[in-house]
């Protein structure tokens, strides 16, 4: 029974309004003395809004800001959406971690390997377990998705049971690991299920998706027929399509060879597990060249385009062991990423021009995605039966569909919530109370920059409209102590005319300091203001850009 003040809330502060970021609060208790969950821990790729970043994370100030109260962090799976901020951002929260064995072993393997990396302490729970943390008693509901131990959790309060999806789809043969388990999730809607918080990411795409086995089946076609050499690149964490590809390779009396540090990383793992039972250990990339063309598949990394992954470097013809020659196939086994659609037809297009065989899903089944469609949603609700809806796990299209979807199936209940959003969930429905910190940061080399610092926006600047610096030193009479001195960067080499444009900027210098009386020019402030506003406007009226403008003054 729950006191009168006592509210269960659910806070995502990221993977709502996006794809990737996942983090997710649960809170229970009075408003000043919740206890709080976190479930998962994830990341997102930086775009070209980003330029010098390659990896987001969430700004979690809120749950810092309560880590005496944070119970612990619970891990739905192993993707990088769900578990890649864990390293960088574990020191500020300083939790216990609760995931299966398979997650624990790539943190273990990738983000918790690297230097200065934090010592997080795990605990494994088994799927089908159960933890409780304070008022939370969580249960791990195993589910098929494109990664083996993924889970859904059913996460029991005093105020009810809230169902957690995390990613899932139904695949009644998904290769590796447990299908979603039917049985347990009709048994938790006979128990009564207060909120669901579902993922959202195929809500667009009616029908069920097809089962990896389909997939199976299609790679061992295509590994058949191949005359020359087959390569497959795929998502690393897909342990069901590298077991796909090298019983494929066994069928046809071929061996495997692995490319990529993150495949050796996944396999490692997937050994431990004994998910690549019975099939033979892979072959090292030193074997390549000696295995006659027609005996080899290799496994690659570098479906997304990623610049120094194998797939990337054999294209450009820079991979010291690794070629691909006229005849040979490459199986892009995998969806391409929005955003990457440019690396990865770069890609393809290098290999076209050497007459390289491309096979990807436009044309034959070699992927399925781990989300559900809609009729596997719809099946969903039914075991389920739910009184109360979020939708999450995807962009705002994907969430505003989904909430549409929810209460076409009959749910009274639906809340279209946002990252930062606090939702009060009860008996009476569930509704938005408050809202709190949320938003990214950005790993900037080894470090964290807010997406409010001031970093990203000049270099958005820089990529656009280039720098030019001035440094000049004025003595007590307002007089030039020599001649200034300019540096250019990222600026047109001519004007409209022809004329060269350094000299154009020069010419704008000296004009600039004609202009100022001696007397304005021994205030240093005033003098470098006037220099940057007035450069910037005399190249932009040339240009019709206005470039960042940094000016240095030294008083001698």
């Amino acid at each position: 029974m729950t006191r009168s003040q006592d509210q269960l809330v659910f806070v995502p502060l990221g993977g709502l309004g996006e794809i990737g970021m996942n983090a997710a609060l649960y809170g229970f208790g009075p408003e000043k003395k919740r206890k709080w969950i976190l479930v998962d821990c994830g990341l997102s790729f930086a775009g070209p809004e980003a330029p010098g970043v390659d990896i987001v994370l969430p700004d979690l100030s809120f749950v810092i800001e309560n880590r005496a109260n944070l119970l612990g962090i619970v891990i739905t799976h192993a993707h990088e959406d769900h578990i890649g901020a864990l390293a960088a951002l574990w020191p500020s929260l300083r939790a216990p971690v609760y995931c299966t064995r398979f997650a624990a072993g790539l943190l273990a393997t990738r983000r918790l390997s690297e230097p200065g990396a934090p010592k997080v302490p795990m605990h494994i729970v088994a799927q089908g377990g159960r933890i409780t943390l304070g008022p939370f008693d969580i249960e791990f509901v195993p589910v098929a998705h494109s990664i083996p131990e993924s889970n859904a959790l059913a996460i029991r309060t005093p105020a009810g049971l809230v169902v957690h999806t995390g990613d899932w789809k139904i695949d009644p043969t998904p290769q590796v690991g447990l299908p979603t388990d039917e049985k347990r999730l009709r048994e938790l809607g006979d128990e009564g299920v207060l909120a669901l918080i579902c993922d959202s990411t195929n809500v667009m795409r009616d029908g069920t998706s097809p089962s990896e086995a389909d997939v199976a089946a299609k790679l061992s076609e295509l590994v058949h027929s191949a005359t020359g050499r087959v390569a497959v690149t795929t998502f690393a964490s897909n342990v069901a399509r590298l077991r796909a590809v090298a019983l494929a390779a066994m069928a046809n009396q071929r061996e495997v060879v692995v490319v990529g540090r993150a495949m050796d990383r996944v396999i490692n793992v997937a050994r431990e597990c004994g998910y690549l039972d019975g099939v033979p250990a892979f072959r090292s990339v030193d074997a390549y060249g000696y295995l006659p063309r027609d005996k080899v598949v290799a496994l690659l990394t570098g479906s997304q385009g990623e610049p120094r992954a194998a797939l990337s470097r054999i294209a450009a013809d820079d991979h010291p062991e690794i070629t691909l020659t006229p005849g040979d196939r490459v199986i892009f086994s995998s969806r391409t990423i929005p955003g990457n659609e440019k690396a990865v037809g770069a890609i393809q297009n290098v290999l076209a021009r050497d007459n390289i065989e491309i096979i990807t899903d436009r044309s034959h089944l070699v992927h399925v995605s781990g989300h559900p469609r809609r009729e596997e949603m719809a099946r969903l609700y039914g075991w389920l039966k739910p009184q109360i809806v979020i939708p999450a796990h995807g962009e705002d299209l994907h969430l505003t569909e989904h909430a549409s979807f929810a209460r076409g199936l009959g749910v009274k209940s639906v809340v279209r919530a946002g990252n930062g959003d606090v939702v009060a969930i009860g008996p009476d429905g569930a509704r938005k109370i408050d809202a709190v910190q949320h938003g990214r940061l950005y790993q900037d080399g080894s470090l964290l920059v807010a997406a409010s610092a001031r970093t990203l926006a000049e270099r958005r600047k820089l990529s656009v409209a280039g720098m030019i610096s001035v440094a000049l030193a004025i003595d007590e009479k307002g007089g030039l102590a020599g001649d200034p001195e300019i540096a250019v960067i990222g600026l047109p080499p001519v004007t409209r005319d022809g004329s060269d444009f350094d000299e154009y900027i020069a010419d704008a210098v000296s004009d600039l300091i004609d202009n100022i009386p001696k007397a304005r020019r021994r205030d240093s402030e005033a003098l470098r203001n006037a220099l940057e506003r007035g450069l910037r406007s005399a190249v932009n009226e040339e240009w019709g850009k206005k470039p960042l403008v940094h000016a240095l003054v030294i008083e001698v």
